[in-house]
């Protein structure tokens, strides 16, 4: 029989979900003869009536596709159906229209794609209406628990350590400490890992408390030894060294993290007297063509998650672990985030190339 499966992306955009796209619909309609539906802008496609969506081909699939950024379905990073904001101000639950919309369109099971937020949604919406859920992980924080690398990452991740490869010279030239601000939301993934890429000489991240002090301290010591210049990269959710979040309202008055790279630079100025200055990375993180590596492993999760559906094997999130694709339980991987671990592999190695990455625990 036939089968009718839906895709949507939801959550930030980023790069490598149009290859992940392409992926599911090769493979499905190429090797199975099922039919592809691609659910416009996350599950608001299937809260709206009509339905917005689209039957998904290989031709529109095609090369051009794979090599393009963002998501030719749209999404959302709002608008969450269980707390719905309506025009005047007030919040109802919405989530039975979805579960409404999935029957409309005859669907015999989703794919998902998206970050932490999107799975706890979509996970909430299949055990309320008994969906059937496969879901594929993307996120450039790689914050995604039980899976090693999540489709964005690795672009957004070489992007912020090409920043660093261009902030060093003219750090160089002009005396200066340069910041540099990377997304990250809740986890210092991309932080971290760029940080030591890029030769920087101090790393926070919001996992691992930090002291001012510690700060002049490493930039003194780096004077000291000649050297007139320093790099310095801060994850956007790092709060004040007094724990205060350095945020401002968005145009929908919600709460956005902005400023600690320039909260840090005052400080390093203010204590040492070096000029200082500072780039925010930004969505150039998320946009832009996406490289080898989430190309590659967005079409082995594209094809795995289409194989789970063939197996009817429900709830479950395909997953990178040990150099292959595996998959793990829903239920799961909603339990915990994947956080920086300061006792880790890399947040020991940054410390032992003598980068200051906060105050760590002592090694066990």
């Amino acid at each position: 029989m036939t089968k009718r499966i839906g895709l949507l992306t939801s959550g930030g955009d980023c790069a490598g979900l149009n290859a992940a796209i392409r992926a599911v619909t090769h493979h499905a309609i190429k090797n199975y003869g099922w039919k592809i539906f691609g659910i416009r802008k996350g599950t608001t496609g299937l809260l709206t009536r009509p339905l917005e969506y689209k039957e998904l081909t290989v031709e529109f699939c095609d090369h051009s596709v794979l090599r393009s950024g963002g998501t030719l379905l749209g999404s959302t990073n709002r608008d969450d159906p269980f707390i719905f904001p309506n025009a005047d101000g007030t919040k109802s639950n919405r989530s039975q229209e979805i579960i409404n919309g999935y029957h409309e369109l005859g669907l015999d099971a989703l794919i998902g794609i998206g970050g932490d937020g999107s799975l706890r949604i979509l996970h909430q919406l299949a055990e309320q209406g008994d969906l059937n859920l496969v879901f594929i992980p993307k996120t450039i924080d790689n914050d995604v628990s039980n899976t090693e690398v999540a489709i964005g990452y690795s672009t957004a991740l070489d992007i912020a350590t090409e920043a660093l490869d261009r902030l060093q010279p003219t750090a160089a030239s002009h005396q200066r400490i340069m910041i540099s601000e990377v997304m990250g939301r809740d986890a210092g993934h991309i932080a971290l890992e760029s940080g030591i890429a890029g030769g920087a000489d101090i790393i926070l991240v919001p996992e691992i408390p930090y002291k001012l002090s510690s700060i002049y301290q490493t930039i003194n010591s780096i004077r000291e030894t000649g050297r007139d210049f320093a790099l310095v990269v801060v994850a956007e959710s790092v709060k004040k060294e007094d724990g205060e979040v350095s945020s401002i309202q968005n145009a929908n008055g919600l709460p956005r993290y902005s400023g600690i790279g320039h909260y840090i630079a005052e400080k390093i100025h203010e204590a040492t007297g070096m000029e200082t200055r500072v780039n925010v990375v930004g969505h150039v993180q998320r946009g832009g063509q996406p490289n080898a590596r989430d190309r590659a492993l967005a079409t082995a999760f594209g094809v795995a998650a289409v194989d789970l559906v063939a197996q009817n094997k429900m709830g479950r999130m395909v997953s990178w672990q040990n150099c292959q694709v595996v998959d793990v339980a829903i239920s799961d991987v909603v339990q915990y985030n994947q956080e920086v671990d300061p006792n880790g592999t890399m947040a020991r190695t940054a410390e032992s190339m003598g980068i200051y990455v906060g105050e760590l625990p002592e090694k066990k």
